[in-house]
């Protein structure tokens, strides 16, 4: 037999053996196929983590230093050639990255992927506590590991009824969302850290023959709360704990600063002019000309940001009638918004391209192959929804803007699938 004869019949042969041949003469494990793909995508959709963006991890440990006073070169000099001399040598390093400004130094160390991190960080405070080369003046250092929170949504409170109430306000609001179960993780932003100024005049110290220094002192060892150890006794230990934590101004005022042989005081009142505020930075927020205090809320767990979102708007109507007059409680930056509007978006060409398929497939073809074919269209974004936990692909703005594509496709497809059925279909015309 010649092989020009054979070349036919051997690649119709290879035509028929594969997988799609192999589900059109085994009907029963493609109809069963599609159940387990329907019924596996409902199911698993529920479990698939929903965020904004695609969540991952930062591999930096920051070295914060404090040097008060001092310049850039100072610092550079002093703190943080020092610090990238002690972790370039460490194992796991992948590059450093410095910063010198006025009185603090800040060294980003970035690890190489894969990497302990715990371990590293570890690793990095040993080296940095070794240095002994740090200024008399500089502060401790802090190392941190680098944590990438999830934001969703920030409040704006804003308005001019005094910075103490505006404080003591975001406060109350942030307690208040802090009680729903839904609402995990709230900071304050834009504001200053509370402050209590004592000023003690020249003059005075001149006339009581004391010094700033002395008493400076005086009020350090008089606003301590130390752990005294504990006494034995037969009903058990005692624990003895010296509790004069000082946290206002009226509380330092009363400290005594010269006692007499009679037991005459003078007090920190007395000589002393004892204020509370607020650190005094050149830092602040306005919102609408007024002034502001950001209330930044994150979710962490499995909370989905539609979840976050919907429970803090849902505790601002509740929230409101509680406000001090002339204070406004707005929401901006709703990243829960970018993710609503893209779900929105991906629905949209799901139910159009799904009715697309169908009404002109139905028209121009049968009603059937219509329907057949349109079902590929749940069958395999369900499909799909059924693998994605087991790759650790969550639900975001990415992977949705996939899916709107991979739609596009599969329509497409399925009209030329489905043209292509009806045609195979048809009887031959013998004329």
């Amino acid at each position: 037999m010649d092989r020009d004869q054979l070349g036919p019949e051997s690649e119709g042969d290879r035509r028929k053996s594969g997988p799609i041949a192999w589900m059109a003469g085994h009907t029963v494990a493609a109809n069963l196929l599609m159940v387990v793909f329907l019924v596996g995508g409902l199911i698993f959709s529920g479990q698939i983590k929903k965020e904004v963006f695609p969540d991952f991890e930062l591999d930096m440990v920051t070295i914060a230093m404090s040097y008060p006073g001092a310049s850039p070169e100072e610092v550079e000099r002093g703190i943080i050639l020092a610090i990238e001399e002690a972790v370039q040598g460490l194992d796991d390093i992948k590059e450093v990255t410095s910063v010198a400004r006025e009185g603090s130094a800040t060294v980003t160390v970035e690890i190489v992927e894969g990497k302990n991190i715990q371990r590293v960080a570890q690793d990095i405070q040993n080296a940095v506590d070794r240095i002994t080369s740090f200024p008399d003046e500089a502060e401790d250092a802090r190392v941190t590991i680098n944590q990438r929170r999830r934001y969703v949504v920030s409040l704006a409170l804003y308005g001019n009824p005094g910075e103490r109430i505006l404080r003591e306000t975001a406060e109350m609001v942030r307690d208040r969302l802090l009680q729903d179960p839904g609402i995990t993780q709230v900071d304050l932003a834009g504001i200053r850290d509370y402050e209590i100024s004592i000023s003690v005049p020249q003059a005075t110290l001149r006339a009581y023959g004391l010094t700033l220094e002395g008493v400076a002192a005086t009020i350090r060892r008089a606003a301590v709360e130390l752990p005294g150890g504990s006494i034995k006794t037969e009903s058990g230990d005692v624990l003895v704990r010296m509790t004069e934590r000082r946290d206002f101004g009226p509380q330092f005022a009363r400290i005594p600063i010269i006692t007499a042989n009679d037991g005459t005081q003078v007090l920190l009142g007395d000589i002393a002019e004892v204020e509370d505020g607020f650190e005094d930075t050149d830092t602040f927020a306005t919102y609408n000309g007024e002034r502001c205090i950001l209330i930044d809320v994150y979710r962490v767990g499995e909370q989905t940001p539609l979840e976050v979102s919907d429970a803090v708007r849902a505790n601002m109507a509740v929230i409101r009638p509680d406000l001090p007059p002339g204070v406004h409680l707005v929401p901006r930056n709703d990243r829960s918004d970018i993710y609503r509007q893209r779900m929105d978006l991906m629905l949209r060409n799901g139910y159009f391209g799904l009715a697309l398929v169908f009404i002109l497939l139905a028209i121009f073809l049968e009603p059937r192959l219509a329907f057949w074919v349109s079902m590929g269209i749940p069958i395999s974004i369900l499909g799909s929804l059924f693998f994605l936990p087991a790759a650790g692909v969550s639900i975001n703005v990415m992977s949705m803007f996939a899916f709107i594509v991979t739609l596009g496709i599969v329509v497409d497809d399925a009209i030329v699938a489905g043209e292509n059925m009806y045609h195979h279909h048809q009887p031959v015309n013998p004329g």
